[in-house]
């Protein structure tokens, strides 16, 4: 199999879209595929061991849309970061990582969700191979893509990435956090993320002498100065060094989003031992199955409460830990490759 990989994602911030598309190339360089990698102006000369084919002089949408189609050439091109340019039509396949911008319309500006509705519509029209990461998403984008659900491929992501790299351990120290004495949020400012809704837990946390640490580039407008009172720390973005040793020296992952097309964070925290609290929301639960203690997203049974569980439940803590280590080894970035490799064939 030969494939030409849309490389806009080396020019990009890393979230959870760039984290896949690169974990996803990587894993299908490694199990020899041969891969064209091409980027754009600003990308670095390698990934890992494979060249990087810089072309064209454009960035951002306008090199995806017009330099990217004239420098493919034949075969696949593989685009792993939910856009593609719609000139190459039917040789391409595009993994679209959810339907947020139809579902979820605030957590994105008006500009931003004209484009990509607009795009996401006409790719499947011009007959571009369409995947996403789960079963959740494949239902929600074939409801508002308006498309025959088997026209949708469905591929996994992994979580084992966090285990790469040693853990920092200096990032407790460097926030004034203690072992086992801290419950652990990991997410952006985007309203899906449904940050406010753990002020209650952080108060409870602060009333038992812990702490409540956030990840992420977050505002501190999104608690309204309540959480800071209640003792969050707020810590900004995090290497995944300082990120392993947050999972694995936390109480728990306490993941509120009520909107997920599949859900990095807590499959990570299953990788390093941590237990997940999540709310039964979006993929979160088909990805996660029995190994999380769940809650709702917006409604009686809040994040407080399945803290409150967490922390006087005998033994419970312990299970979630079990469980979650079992259900994460059935996640691998290998896994996802496979997968997807079977899908464009």
């Amino acid at each position: 199999m030969k494939l030409t990989v849309n490389g806009r994602f080396l020019t990009q911030g890393v979230t959870g879209v760039q984290r896949f598309a690169a974990e996803v190339t990587a894993a299908l360089a490694a199990r020899g595929v041969s891969l064209r990698l091409l980027a754009p102006p600003g990308a670095p000369p390698h990934f890992g061991t494979l060249p990087v084919e810089v072309v064209g002089a454009r960035g951002g949408q306008a090199w995806e849309q017009l330099d990217l189609p004239r420098a493919a050439g034949g075969g696949t091109l593989l685009n792993l970061g939910n856009t593609a340019p719609l000139a190459r039509g039917a040789r391409q396949a595009v993994v679209i990582h959810d339907a947020g911008v139809f579902d979820t319309p605030e957590s994105y500006s008006a500009a931003f969700r004209a484009w990509y509705r607009a795009l996401h519509l006409a790719l499947p029209r011009l007959g571009a191979r369409i995947v996403t990461v789960s079963e959740f998403s494949r239902a929600r984008l074939a409801a508002r893509l308006r498309l025959d659900p088997a026209r949708i491929g469905v591929m996994p992501e992994g979580g084992e990435h966090v285990l790469r790299v040693p853990a920092d351990t200096g990032v407790l120290e460097r926030h004034g956090l203690v072992r086992g004495r801290y419950a652990l949020a990991v997410g952006t400012r985007a309203a899906h993320k449904n940050l406010g809704a753990l002020r209650d837990a952080a108060a409870l946390l602060a009333s038992r002498g812990m702490a409540l640490a956030v990840a992420g580039a977050v505002d501190a407008g999104v608690f309204s100065g309540a959480a800071d009172a209640a003792g969050a720390r707020l810590l900004g973005r995090v290497t995944d060094a300082e990120l392993r040793a947050l999972y694995e020296n936390a109480l728990c992952l306490v993941f509120p989003s009520r909107y997920e097309g599949f859900g990095i964070p807590p499959l990570e925290a299953m990788w390093c031992g941590c237990p997940v609290l999540a709310a039964r929301a979006g993929a979160v639960p088909e990805v996660c199955g029995e190994a999380a203690l769940f809650f709702d997203a917006e409604g009686a049974a809040t994040p407080a409460a399945a803290l409150s569980r967490l922390l006087d439940e005998p033994g419970l803590a312990d299970a979630l830990r079990e469980a979650g280590r079992a259900r994460a080894g059935l996640y691998s970035w290998d896994g996802a490759a496979r997968t997807l490799m079977g899908l464009l064939r």
